[in-house]
Formats: structure tokens, sequence, C-alpha cells
């Protein structure tokens, strides 16, 4: 029976966790003196590398001394909150990671209530303690307060302290000690965290987590072994969540160890393994014994709370930049996604028209983000938060939203968010000038109050939110207040419309930029929407005018990146998403339509 250990690391988005696992990597010996790997090693796709933040969980394997430790890398935003709670369920302990500084989170507060209703054993590691601002004191007691609100057992209560600054590889038990490496992180996890439950004599039971998927082998599932021990080519039983029964066969078992995946012949209780071989293996499913099948508690997956809808791009520009364009292609696209992404939903509406829900904006632009680059091209229309009924009332998502601001500028933002129905819960100073205030506002009023909050805090705020629950619905919310400015025919921007145009508001797009009829190029100083021309050129003639020699000078255009644009837009409007561009445009198209379409709605 080898020794082993399964933790998972959680913490809010950017508190370190994914720098951590890279020392635990470096440290335990794992990568070889020969071997050259990137910094934060776990973000693997292009999209986690470039934005610095963890979307999938992931999971390694390090050998410390003759203990073999499972170690699972978890996201931090709370739009891929679901994959933590399904994370949890497959460890022994957990490392929870707070900011020496920032202190206790909204997703940290999400994470520890759903590691505590698990009954884990958690190892609290203070981070960053070399921030000139960090306060590692202040955020023990924070954390110790967060465990007794949330009804945490006198075990949990006493839980270890470790002090670290991960990117720099140093960790200890004390503050006052000098230096000090990963050792006693490894100890500790030895120590601390229970041994897996569960005998390799009993009769199979495994559960699925994660899943992957593999172009020669199809669907991956990654599993952790509860009972019993499988080999390469068993013939096991997959009990699904709904009770139905199939029979399968283990065509490859995967092992882990650092970032390198490996084909193994046999793995035991404890344990955290891939396998394939069986196409129809979903998360939550129990991988069981086909002469004694018992299947395990099914998972409990979080409800979405946004829709958008995809649709075939049906723009003057459709088809000029990518290369998959058709429904067809599309929906197969949106599909695959659907294999392996168990927190997000498909369902098809119409001629080339599909529903996307999913747990947030991110969630869906990071999808959106990842099609673009594979070629795709297709529209976006506004997020819409899922409303449902419950005991015969109608009831929405309502989430828990903490910022940090300038003390200065905190009245502007409370104003702002009391018009978008926001309830405030606590305000506290937390140094530096900065306050931290919290509220329990309407998942609706979040949409598009991104831009309008740098915008008000000069770019100094920080806001995050997490799911909180569905409560009775609100009534209307206030939205963008300002209109858009509209091009009226087709063509490329010149700089002298363009310079006639700034004054009346701020534009997205710059000089020699494709235009068509109804497509938005920028933002009206006022309420109403303005139809401009951004195409005409100067008349040329041999009279002259006083002012023919003024110099143009445009103000550089607004960069408008996807989660930017999708926040943005009202109901009228879509997202025309290609390999090369975004573009904002209203739906019907010429001023006709769209006075016919408002005369109807009214």
């Amino acid at each position: 029976m080898q020794k082993i250990r399964n933790i998972a690391v959680i913490a809010h988005v950017d508190h370190g966790k994914t720098t951590l696992v890279d020392g635990l990597l470096e440290q335990s010996g794992t990568f070889g003196s020969h071997e050259q790997h990137d910094e934060r090693a776990m973000d693997s796709n292009d999209l986690e590398k470039e934005r610095g933040i963890t979307i999938l969980s992931k999971n390694t394997a390090i050998r410390y001394k003759d203990y073999k430790i499972n170690i699972i890398d978890t996201p931090g935003h709370a739009d891929f909150g679901g994959e933590v709670e399904r994370v949890l369920k497959m460890v022994d302990g957990v490392l929870v990671l707070v900011d020496a500084y920032e202190g206790v989170m909204p997703q940290t507060k999400f994470v520890v209530k759903k590691m505590l209703a698990l009954g884990k054993k958690p190892i609290v590691v203070i981070n960053k303690i070399d921030k000139p601002s960090a306060e590692p004191d202040r955020v023990v007691d924070e954390m110790f307060d967060l465990f007794a609100a949330m009804g945490a057992t006198d075990e949990q209560q006493d839980f270890p302290i470790i002090y670290a600054a991960a990117r720099d590889g140093i960790a200890k038990m004390d503050m006052d000690e000098e230096g000090g490496n990963f050792q006693c992180i490894f100890e500790t996890i030895i120590n601390e965290v229970p041994e897996p439950e569960g005998d390799a004599a009993n009769p199979l039971q495994a559960q699925v987590f994660t899943l992957d998927y593999d172009n020669y082998v199809g669907k991956i599932g990654i599993s952790r072994i509860f009972n019993g021990t499988v080999r390469k080519g068993d013939n096991v039983m997959l009990a699904k969540s709904d009770g139905e029964m199939m029979k399968g066969k283990i065509s490859k078992l995967i092992g882990f160890h650092g970032l390198n995946r490996m084909e193994i012949d046999e793995a035991e209780a404890g344990d955290i393994v891939a396998f394939a071989g069986m196409e129809t293996v979903d998360v939550g499913d129990t991988i069981a014994d086909p002469e004694n099948p018992v299947a395990l508690d099914p998972m409990h997956i979080e409800e979405p709370t946004l829709t958008v809808v995809f649709a075939v791009n049906d723009s003057p520009l459709a088809g000029q930049e990518g290369k998959h364009v058709t429904s067809n292609k599309l929906k197969d696209r949106l599909e695959f996604e659907m294999r392996t992404n168990v927190a997000m939903r498909l369902e098809t509406i119409g001629e080339g028209k599909f529903k996307v829900s999913g747990r947030g904006e991110l969630q869906i632009t990071v999808l959106a983000e990842n099609m673009r680059r594979e070629g795709y091209e297709f529209s976006i229309s506004r997020p819409e938060v899922i409303v449902k009924e419950i005991n015969g009332v109608k009831c929405e998502p309502f989430e828990h939203l903490v910022i940090d601001v300038p003390e200065d500028l905190s009245g502007t933002v409370i104003e702002r968010l009391g018009k978008r129905k926001a309830e405030m819960k606590s305000m506290l100073p937390m140094g530096q000038g900065f306050q931290r205030i919290e509220f329990e506002i309407p998942a609706r009023a979040l949409i598009g109050f991104r831009g309008q909050f740098l915008t008000d805090t000069k770019g100094e705020g920080v806001m995050n939110h997490s799911f909180l629950e569905f409560r009775p619905f609100t009534g209307s919310v206030e939205s963008r207040s300002y209109g858009a400015l509209i091009s009226m025919t087709d063509g490329e921007t010149l700089a002298f419309s363009l310079f006639g145009i700034q004054d009346r508001g701020v534009l997205f797009i710059g000089v020699q930029t494709k235009v068509y009829e109804g497509m938005v190029i920028g933002e009206h100083s006022r309420s109403n929407d303005l139809v401009v021309n951004p195409i005409k050129g100067k008349a040329q003639s041999n009279v002259r005018s006083s002012g023919a020699d003024e110099a143009i000078k445009l103000v550089p255009p607004r960069d408008m990146s996807l989660e930017r644009a999708l926040e943005w837009i009202e109901d009228d409007e879509l997202l025309e998403v290609t390999p090369q561009n975004i573009r904002i445009r209203k739906k019907y198209l010429t001023e006709n339509e769209r006075k016919r379409h408002s005369r109807k709605t009214k």
C-alpha cells in the first residue's frame, strides 16, 4: 500500500495558488535538474498564461520522501466555483491561501464555506508576506473570525498557519524566522492531512470529478479511487447519476507525476488517476465493480446564472475574416465544449441560434475568446440572468459584491450601486487610504457596471463578486446611461469626419477602419443614440477658407476588449466576433427598421 496524501489548493483569484504549486513541484525535486519549465507551469492554456488566472482545475502529483502527494490546483474566480466544489470532494485536506494584505475576499468565503461543509481539514497559508503593505497578523485574525462565522468545528478551528512568499520559495511556521523553504509545508501536509480512507481489498469504487478530451482515445475521466484496485483492461460498471448502469472497459489508465501523464498498469484506493474507454462518462459518475456495483453519492453541480445567444454572423462584413462561419460548425464547436465543461448548458433556439448558459460573464467570454482564436466567426447577444420560479415566486440570482475603493471616491460608488438596487452590508477601512465595502446586489445590476466603476474610481478600484443565492425579483434596474454613435453608411473611416464626431462622445474605432450602416462606432455623450457619417471626406474646392490649415488631432479610441464590449451592449445591440475584430452593431441595421421595431415594442 503506497503512502498517499490528497490535497486541494483553494483561494481567491490572484492570491498565488499556481505559484505555490510551482514551488511545491520545484522543491520536492519533481522537476529534474535538466528540465526546463515556465513560471506558473500549471496554467497550460494560452488564455490562462495571458490573464494570469487559472480557468480549469488541474492535478499533479509529487514525491516527498516515500509519500505520494496528489495536488489539485483550482480556479479562484467565482465563475468557475463549480470546479472547486467538485474537487473538494476528492481530497482529504485543503491548503487555503490568503493574501497577506487583501485578506479574506468573497471567493475565499465561498471556498471556505464549501470546505467546512464537507468537513475537510484546512491548513492556512498566509501568502505574499514580502509585500510592503502586508499585515499577516490582521489576516490571521480575519481567518479565525471567518471560520467561526461559518460554523467550523473545534478541530477545523485549530488550523496550522504557514507564512509564505511563494514566488521566492520561502515558507516558515513563525514570522520571526529568517528565510525558510517549503519543507515545513510538506511536513505539515504529511502530519495534518489524514490518510485516504478506503481499502484496496474492497470492491472497486471510483468517482469522476473532471473531464478531459483526447482526439485519439476520446473522453477521459479524471477520478479518485475510494475503494478497490483498478487495472488497465478491466471490465467495469459505470453507474450514472440518474441510476442507470452501463458496462464499460478501461482501455487506458493514466497516472500523474509533475507535469507529465504516463500510462500505468494499476492503481489502488486513495489515488487520483485518469482513464479512457467510456464515451458516456460524465462528472459525478461512479466506476464500480461489475460483480457488486455500488454507486457513490452523485455530485451537485452549480446551476448556471447567465445566458447569452451565440448566432451565425449576418453583418455586411460576415465571412471575410473567419474560417468557420456556418451554423453547423458553430453548433459542433459548442457541443464539443459541453463534453468537458459541465457547468455550461446548450440549447438550440432557432435557425443558427444557440442559447449558452454559464456561471458568469468571464466563463462565457473565455469560451468566445477561445473560439475566436480557433478561427470561428459569430455574434453574441447581451447577457441575461436566468429567472426561476421557486414556490410560485419569481426569483433571480443575487451576488455578494466586495469593492476596495479610495476613501474620497467611495460616495460616488455607493450612490451608483444604490441606483442598481444594491444593499450595503459593511464598510471597513483598509489602510493606505482605501475602504472595503460589501454589498448584496442582483446579478443583473452588475452587467455593465465594471466599466463605469473603473471610470468612477479613476482605475484604482477593485471589485470582486461571487454567487449568493436566488431571491425574489427586484424590479427594473438602471442600465447604461449613455447612447451609441451609429454609422449611417458603409465604407472606410476618414480622419476628417472622425475629428468632427469625437466632440460628440468617445470613439471605439480609429482611421481607415471598415464600417457599415448600423455599426456602433462610439459612445454618445448623451443618453440618446446618434446617427453619424464617419466616412465623409473634406470637400475639395479652389476657394480658400479660414479653417483650411487647422491640424486634425484625433483622441486615441477606447480599446474595447471582448469582456468590456459584452458588458457595454444593450438589448438592441449585438457583438460581432471574428478572429481579427470585435465590432458592436445594432440588431436592426437601418434607421427605419429600428424606428419600426421601437414602435412595435411600445
